[in-house]
């Protein structure tokens, strides 16, 4: 059956490429019927306070961090998207005198950007992801409970030594948002081109990805332009280095946080239907966590929206 040309972007693959049925149903589900889906690996949670909703957040960093020793250092890895957790997380790691250093905890970034010579952007780039984890998060925590410069790990230079630090530390959760592209961490779907002219590639040609460079979709671009730059499209760099499924797998856990104005009510409801019942589709690469052992998907109910047409 031939797929749909993208309506964002048609020289790439996406949502909009799926069956129109699945979008059909994706867009009538109630706030009921999301908390119908949870199954077996998969969780729906609901928090009906932002405050609730990111201190539960920073408390995923907190329990993360409480599980590593020297003799079996643990750790989570974090997003950019959102960041309202990171204040949370420095001031309780303060508060309860964790020192991140004498337990040996680890904190993986998920991806960073690359700059037009193919090379991951220093930390003094303006929308540098280090920088940002360091800047809201690391450097508020006091310096006798600081974690280890050594145990923070960021995919830019060695990929595959950032790659290998999942086999030597266990990753007890993976932590991200949803894009409005339907990815975790920069997993974007890929161009319409060559092999994927057709079809896109495979949930098992997807999932065998690792941590890599990648070019990112024209919605990924205009997104993090709307939340990052104020709309300065000319800020955002066009490639990026990312975590991969391949590492993902590894974690413990996946936990997606869902406030609402990273992705729209359809979004949310697309992704959370699909893992549910197992629709598996690299257009919406979310989806392909259906596969995943763990997998959490954590919604603030006011951002929760409705899928209907409202003219303004």
């Amino acid at each position: 059956m031939s797929h749909p040309i993208s309506k964002l972007a048609p020289t790439w693959w996406d949502y909009t490429t799926l069956e129109r049925d699945i979008l059909d149903d994706a867009a009538r589900l109630t706030v009921s019927d999301l908390e119908q889906l949870s199954r077996p690996g998969f969780t729906v949670r609901f928090y009906d306070t932002v405050q609730e909703f990111y201190a539960a957040q920073a408390l995923e960093y907190i329990q993360a961090w409480q599980q590593s020793t020297p003799d079996n250092p643990a750790g989570i890895c974090g997003p950019i998207g959102p960041t309202e957790q990171l204040l949370i997380v420095a001031q309780m790691v303060n508060a309860l005198e964790l020192n991140l250093k004498q337990r040996e905890a680890h904190f993986w970034g998920m991806d960073e950007w690359v700059d037009e010579a193919g090379k991951p952007v220093d930390s003094d780039h303006p929308l540098s992801f280090a920088r940002c984890d360091n800047e809201l998060c690391f450097n508020r925590i006091r310096s006798d409970l600081a974690m280890r410069e050594s145990n923070k790990h960021f995919p830019g230079g060695d990929l595959a030594e950032y790659s290998a630090t999942y086999d030597s530390v266990r990753c007890v959760l993976m932590q991200g948002g949803q894009g409005e592209i339907k990815h975790w961490a920069f997993n974007d779907p890929v161009r319409r081109e060559g092999k994927f002219e057709e079809h896109p590639p495979t949930p098992e040609e997807y999932l065998a990805k690792g941590t890599r460079v990648v070019d990112l979709h024209p919605v990924t671009i205009m997104q993090n332009a709307r939340t990052s730059g104020g709309g300065n499209v000319s800020l955002v760099p066009t490639r990026a280095c990312t975590v991969g499924p391949q590492e993902t797998w590894k974690a413990e856990t996946v936990s997606i946080w869902h406030p609402g104005h990273h992705d729209n009510p359809f979004g949310m409801r697309l992704t959370a239907l699909m893992i549910s019942k197992g629709l598996r589709s690299s257009a919406v690469p979310m989806s392909l966590l259906a596969d995943h052992q763990d997998v959490r998907f954590n919604f603030l109910r006011s951002g929760i929206g409705t899928v209907a047409v409202e003219m303004h």
